[in-house]
C-alpha cells in the first residue's frame, strides 16, 4: 500500500490552522496518511492574491462576521478544544516565528515547534513578534531561544520563507490552512472530512 501525503500550508497567525491541527492527529490514524508541514507567510499569500484576513474581509458585514465566529465556536466544542484562546495582541506578525520554522525544520525539530509555538500563540495568548518574549519561550520549552532566534537572520532562512510562500500561490493557495492532497486543494477547516475522503480514495 503507498502511504499518502497530506500537505499543509501553515503560518502560526491563523487561528483556524491551530483548530485544523489539533484534529489532524486522528484523521492521519484513520487515513494512515503522513503529514508534511510547509510553512508559509500568510501576509505574503494575501498580498499576492488579494485576499483579507475574515475580520477585514467581513468588516462591513456584521452577519457574516458573527456566522464565521459561530462555525469557529461549533468546531471548538465538537472537538472539545477547550484550551483555545484567541490571542489578546492578534494580529500578531508572524515572520519571525514563520523563519523560525524554517530553522526547525531545517534541524529536524519542526513538529515539536510547531506544537510549542501554537501553544504559546493560541492557549497562553503570548505576544509572539516580541524577539524577547519568542526568545524566552523557546528556551522555556526545550530549544536554544537565542540560537534558533539568531539562525532567523540567515539569509538562506529568510529565502526559503519566501520561495516557500510563493511556490503555494503559483499552487492556488490563498489563505491559510490550505491542504493539498496530491494535486488537489482544499481550503480551510470545514473541507478537512473532504480531505479524509481524497486520502481515503
Amino acid at each position: 500500500m503507498v502511504t499518502k501525503t497530506l500537505e499543509l500550508i501553515f503560518d502560526f497567525g491563523s487561528p483556524n490552522a491551530y483548530l485544523s491541527m489539533k484534529t489532524l492527529p486522528e484523521l492521519l490514524d484513520r487515513t494512515g496518511a503522513d503529514l508534511l508541514i510547509t510553512p508559509c507567510l500568510l501576509g505574503g499569500i494575501f498580498k499576492a492574491t488579494g485576499n483579507k484576513a475574515p475580520m477585514t474581509q467581513y468588516a462591513d458585514a456584521p452577519a457574516k462576521l458573527a456566522y464565521e465566529n459561530l462555525e469557529m465556536r461549533r468546531f471548538i466544542e465538537k472537538h472539545g478544544l477547550s484550551k483555545f484562546r484567541l490571542n489578546p495582541h492578534f494580529p500578531v506578525n508572524t515572520l519571525t516565528i514563520m523563519r523560525g520554522a524554517i530553522v526547525a525544520d531545517e534541524e529536524g525539530v519542526i513538529d515539536d515547534y510547531i506544537d510549542a509555538v501554537n501553544r504559546a500563540m493560541w492557549e497562553d495568548g503570548l505576544k509572539m513578534d516580541d524577539p524577547e518574549v519568542i526568545a524566552t519561550f523557546l528556551s522555556a520549552n526545550g530549544f536554544d531561544g537565542p540560537a534558533l532566534l539568531g539562525r532567523t537572520q540567515e539569509p538562506e532562512i529568510k529565502a526559503k520563507l519566501v520561495a516557500n510562500t510563493d511556490a503555494a500561490v503559483a499552487r492556488g493557495a490563498f489563505g491559510i490552512p490550505t491542504f493539498f492532497v496530491g494535486d488537489a486543494m482544499f481550503f480551510g477547516k470545514d473541507r478537512l472530512p473532504q480531505v479524509e475522503e481524497a486520502l481515503l480514495g
